[in-house]
């Protein structure tokens, strides 16, 4: 099991946990805040759960049928979560518009007070966690998970205001606005988690700012490489398919090029993690800015 997987495994667990814990303290206070939290946390069981599926299945070598991997497993199931997210937030709100039709009576103990401050510093360590492997791996599936538990913020946030007001205030609506708000917020979080699973399923570049950094790798090549073009990058789950063209001087030998492309692939591979890099070798032309005069691997070769 690779640290991904793990990461997932923990985020499935924890959930769980949370979500147990609030919908008992919720069932017994009335507490729509409470209950549409652990309904959250419940949603983010089951994702976490298709996550660490998917990314056991991402995971897998390339076959005959599946030659670039499986990576767009992870964008897929990224794209489902969504789904389920969204539906999750309108029933939220759903509930807080026909609670407020209908008098509801509340009741807080301070149980409910420890369970969801309890929930929100688990909440706060399973987002750290999966944004720090997330991000060091690449896996947009586990970068999901992490919005769906920033959405647990929240929510959780949201659920303990609503506790305090409504224990000092005696006014219900409290608990019910922020049933509201924090209906909103898992939508939102919804929205992007689509257009990141979208973005790989439709083999959008790499970030910009990783790109430049390639560009830069490039560029320090010494000579005799003099110059590329045509740099296409995309990403299939974690994995970052990287490929332009090279030019080399081209009185250089093939094994020679050959080397200085794959120290190059090598070098990329180093500053990107989880890089796919091909390079197509191109022979120069004459009338590039190094003469005959001055390219002293084509002077070396003289006879």
């Amino acid at each position: 099991m690779d640290i991904k997987q793990k990461a997932s495994l923990f985020a499935v667990i924890t959930a769980f946990i949370l979500a147990s814990s609030k919908f008992s303290v919720g069932f017994i206070s009335g507490s729509l805040a409470i209950i549409s939290s652990s309904l959250d946390s419940l949603l983010d069981t089951f994702m976490s759960g298709m996550n660490f599926f998917a990314i056991k299945k991402a995971g897998q070598p390339a076959d005959d049928s599946h030659q670039y991997g499986h990576g767009k497993v992870e964008d897929l199931a990224a794209v489902a979560q969504s789904v389920v997210v969204v539906f999750s937030g309108v029933f939220i709100i759903y509930k807080a518009v026909e609670s407020y039709m209908n008098s509801v009576t509340i009741t807080y103990s301070l149980y409910d007070f420890l369970v969801m401050i309890i929930s929100l510093a688990l909440s706060f360590a399973i987002v750290l966690l999966l944004r720090r492997i997330g991000k060091q791996t690449g896996s947009n599936a586990l970068l999901a998970d992490a919005l769906h538990y920033t959405s647990d913020l929240f929510s959780n946030s949201g659920a303990i205001l609503a506790i305090a007001l409504t224990h000092y205030t005696g006014n219900i609506y409290y608990d019910l606005l922020f049933a509201i708000i924090i209906g909103c917020i898992i939508i939102f979080s919804a929205v992007k988690i689509a257009r990141s699973g979208i973005s790989g399923i439709m083999d959008s570049s790499i970030s910009e700012k990783m790109t430049k950094e390639i560009e830069r790798i490039i560029q320090e090549m010494p000579f005799p490489a003099v110059g590329f073009h045509k740099l296409r990058t995309r990403h299939s789950g974690s994995t970052k398919y990287i490929d332009f063209h090279m030019l080399f001087c081209k009185r250089l030998l093939i094994d020679e090029a050959h080397e200085l492309a794959n120290n190059l692939e090598s070098e990329i591979s180093r500053e990107v993690k989880n890089a796919d890099v091909v390079i197509h070798i191109e022979p120069c032309n004459y009338e590039c800015d190094l003469t005959e005069a001055t390219c002293t691997i084509r002077l070396g070769r003289k006879t």
